[in-house]
């Protein structure tokens, strides 16, 4: 039978990055006037990146990282025997936690980033220029690391659709799975959804006062 593993704060959280990655990305290709465009991209994600962060504590039981990180003696289990799992897998743990800490810090550096040219971000008055000069390289080179850790981890869902024939990205749309045993039952009603929104929309105002 079917059941809901993925709240709608949480498949947005996913689909909302998706879109906000392609526009900085796409943004920073271009150049000149898109850059503007490519710092609020930026604070987008920064955004979102904090939310899935609190949400990780606060969020639905297969949300909450403690229901699904794994100690290596786990994740070493799991090579040994890769059974499926319901929520994130112990090596599916280990991309949310890795791509999770590089985004967020990937925005964090953009903050104090400058292309000398046509965008400084907000924080950059605060730091000297050889921290500038730091941070925009690293905010640069991992660029190419994220592209590269984003491209597992779609080789990864398209060995999975197809190899194992389980598909995560309809998991990802519609918050279900099939699923024969018992599951912890998630709660994605009204409720969830206002906390979340409560959550988002303090993070935002937060981030508009401090970085305005």
């Amino acid at each position: 039978m079917k059941i809901r593993i993925w709240d709608l704060p949480l498949r947005l959280f996913h689909w909302l990055l998706v879109m906000a990655v392609i526009g900085s990305f796409v943004s920073v290709k271009l150049g000149g006037n898109a850059m503007i465009w490519h710092g609020r991209f930026g604070y987008f994600v920064l955004t979102l990146i904090v939310f899935r962060l609190i949400w990780g504590f606060v969020g639905t039981y297969h949300a909450r990282f403690v229901n699904f990180i794994r100690f290596p003696k786990a994740v070493l289990a799991y090579l040994k025997n890769p059974a499926e799992t319901l929520g994130h897998s112990p090596l599916g743990a280990i991309s949310v936690v890795v791509l999770l800490g590089l985004f967020l810090a990937q925005a964090l550096a953009g903050l104090f980033a400058s292309d000398d040219i046509a965008f400084d971000g907000p924080l950059t008055k605060y730091v000297s220029s050889s921290w500038v000069e730091l941070l925009t390289s690293f905010h640069r080179l991992n660029e190419w690391v994220l592209l590269a850790l984003v491209g597992v981890h779609i080789a990864a869902i398209l060995y999975y659709k197809y190899a194992k024939r389980i598909n995560l990205i309809s998991a990802m749309i519609t918050g279900d799975k099939e699923w024969a045993d018992a599951a912890p039952l998630v709660q994605d009603d009204s409720k969830i959804r206002l906390k979340a929104m409560a959550i988002l929309i303090a993070i935002a105002l937060i981030m508009y006062y401090f970085l305005r």
